[in-house]
């Protein structure tokens, strides 16, 4: 699918592999949500801008690659998000953050906002959207028009998997928006849950199941 990426990497498999794993406890689960958000950030920005500067090094001068502008936004859909914007905060210490509460509603699928925190110069920068599941699609829809509602132009989606449905859904409303997955994965069943996919990933990162 245009704009899909998937990272060719083992270790990203591995730890992907045990995430599904349901012996998986919440605190194995939570770490290793991050490490795989961390992962998907250095994917999400692989393309950003660059500009070269003089550098010295302990040994001489030298001419390097730096970024051409301030780290993107991150913005993370809650809650499940807060497990990938961990590990982004790793990678993007200085980038603004932002949150975006969406619930789905079990019977009609359909998710709706409780909270919107964006950061001020989301325009400027971009942002890098989190979000561990593409299901249904209805929540990344609403979140990547909010965060262009703010303004962005620059945007990326990462998620760890995504059904077949929420990709055409994504597609079909911003074909624009680069999305970065661990994996894609085979349907959704008849609750809308991904399969094989994680089960429900906020509860399995915070413990309430």
């Amino acid at each position: 699918m245009t704009g899909l990426r998937i990272p060719d990497n083992a270790l990203l498999r591995h730890k992907l592999a045990r995430l599904r794993d349901r012996r998986t406890d919440s605190a194995g689960f939570r770490r290793l949500l991050a490490e795989i958000g961390a992962m998907l950030t250095m994917e999400a920005m692989a393309d950003l801008p660059e500009r070269e500067e003089a550098v010295e090094t302990p040994v001489t001068a030298t001419r390097a690659q730096m970024l051409a502008a301030p780290e993107p936004c991150l913005v993370a859909v809650l809650r499940a998000g807060l497990g990938l914007l961990e590990g982004a905060r790793g990678i993007l210490p200085e980038a603004p953050v932002g949150h975006l509460g969406l619930v789905r509603d079990e019977h009609t699928l359909v998710a709706s906002e409780y909270v919107v925190r964006l950061p001020r110069d989301l325009a400027t920068r971009g942002a890098l959207v989190l979000d561990p599941m593409l299901a249904t699609g209805g929540s990344a829809v609403q979140a990547l028009a909010r965060v262009k509602q703010a303004g962005a132009t620059f945007i990326r989606f990462a998620c760890v998997v995504a059904a077949p449905e929420g990709l055409r859904a994504l597609r079909d409303a911003h074909p624009d928006v680069p999305v970065i997955a661990a994996a894609v994965d085979e349907k959704l069943n008849e609750r809308g849950y991904i399969v094989p996919g994680l089960g429900d990933a906020g509860d399995r990162c915070f413990g309430t199941e």
